[in-house]
């Protein structure tokens, strides 16, 4: 039996979110330039999102450019901003023809001019897609984003907009860049590094965590059912035991 026969498809994760990892080492490994490894990380996108589009899962979040990454050599940096519009408008018909929705998350404002241009034509040329949600996490940081939020809830407090008594977690969550999207259930980091890197730090806080040593560019479809089917072999308690879920779910069944 196929690894994608194994899974149950009544428990699949609705979210999963994915730190793409080790572009740079992998190409390092085969003597290559940093970027080359970048270049061979965009078939392991088409392949995932493929994947995860098939199994019906609702939202994929792809961490592909954080904040921090700004202060990598120039020549790289700008190589991935070329690669990112490249790719946006290659990729633009493959994403209608299989229903799915572009979003993204993170400081638009810090990227060039062209590659905000390619994104928001990509958004609004997928928007009435009604399959996956694929969330492209860009010049984003979990901190900023955070930083963002609390700046907004005070100054929609200080024009009268909003009585900080009031502020409860479906309130905050407004004001996060994922305000309509549900919290990822499995985040999945390759390439060996045990930590979430400033990655979805409040919507992270009950998720499943899967850590590979498979580097970003050999990730494909069979190391994403691995992932699923770990996930599925774990027991969410959300604070309770394990007796209150089993309760839980003799009474719905």
């Amino acid at each position: 039996m196929s690894l994608k026969d194994q899974l149950d498809l009544q428990r699949l994760p609705r979210h999963i979110a994915i730190i793409m990892d080790g572009n740079g080492r992998w190409a390092k490994e085969r003597g290559q330039d940093r970027l080359y490894g970048h270049h061979q990380g965009v078939e392991s996108v088409r392949d995932i999102v493929e994947g995860c589009a098939e199994l019906g899962i609702g939202y994929l979040t792809l961490y592909a450019f954080s904040t921090e990454n700004w202060d990598r050599p120039v020549y790289e940096v700008n190589g991935i901003m070329e690669l990112l519009v490249t790719t946006i408008r290659n990729e633009v018909s493959t994403l209608n023809k299989n229903n799915i929705r572009l979003h993204v998350i993170g400081d638009m404002a810090m990227l060039p001019p062209h590659c905000q241009r390619e994104l928001e034509e990509a958004k609004e040329m997928t928007a009435a897609n009604t399959g996956l949600g694929l969330v492209m996490a860009l010049s984003y940081s979990a901190r900023w984003e955070i930083l963002q939020a609390v700046r907004n809830i005070a100054k929609d407090a200080k024009d009268g907009k909003l009585n900080p008594d009031e502020v409860t977690p479906e309130v905050w969550e407004k004001y996060l860049c994922t305000a309509k999207l549900p919290d990822p259930e499995l985040m999945i980091r390759t390439s060996g590094e045990h930590r979430i890197s400033n990655f979805l730090l409040y919507q992270l806080a009950y998720a499943e965590l899967y850590f590979t040593n498979t580097r970003w560019p050999d990730f494909r479809k069979e190391n994403l059912y691995e992932a699923i089917l770990n996930y599925q072999t774990r027991e969410r308690r959300f604070g309770k035991t394990s007796e209150q879920i089993q309760q839980n779910e003799e009474i719905v069944s």
